[in-house]
């Protein structure tokens, strides 16, 4: 729409308009006192602090990973109807449907919450989604297999992002100068 900025320079233009006491980092606390104030203040408040909270964690792969196991687990549970002719998938695993549906789910919300063993949960999550094919109706019916694929995929290939704070000093100074190349002197 012309005339309304793009969404990122609103967000740059919202943090460039708090005082530094409100911002940390990438997070921006309202002020109270501020002359900021209504829905709009608040709606930009939470989706700033979800957009941190997101490139924080490996979101997209938690989200492709729990939307995978949700048709898994609901194909076999229920009768469909194509043109008036009934489509059945009730299998004899509909407990290992059941099973594999609800153990996705869990990965993609651990993924969201845990996203320090985000190398195990997507190994997990692709064998879920490929053990789904065989026994949940070709991963039911494709919708649960291929996010499964995906979010496994990008659980796996997800990288933290690095902190742009400066390092630490060293407790003990003599470890401080030493650049690991010999011993150190005492």
């Amino acid at each position: 729409m012309p005339g309304r900025p793009a969404p990122a320079h609103a967000a740059r233009r919202l943090l460039a308009s708090c005082p530094p006491a409100l911002t940390r980092g990438r997070h921006v606390f309202l002020d109270p006192f501020s002359n900021r104030s209504g829905p709009r203040a608040i709606a930009d408040d939470i989706r700033l602090r979800f957009r941190a909270w997101r490139g924080e964690r490996p979101f997209w792969a938690g989200l492709f990973t729990l939307t995978a196991g949700l048709p898994i687990m609901y194909f076999p549970y229920t009768h469909l109807k194509l043109q008036g002719i009934a489509l059945a998938l009730s299998t004899t695993s509909g407990a290992g449907s059941l099973i594999i549906g609800v153990l996705l789910v869990v990965l993609g919300v651990s993924l969201w919450f845990q996203p320090h063993v985000h190398v195990f949960m997507g190994i997990a999550t692709l064998l879920l989604a490929l053990v789904s094919f065989p026994v949940a109706n070709f991963g039911g019916l494709f919708l649960g297999l291929i996010p499964g694929l995906i979010g496994g995929s990008l659980a796996c290939a997800w990288i933290p992002p690095t902190s742009t704070a400066a390092p630490l000093p060293a407790a003990n100074p003599v470890s401080a100068a030493w650049d690991g190349s010999s011993k150190p002197s005492h």
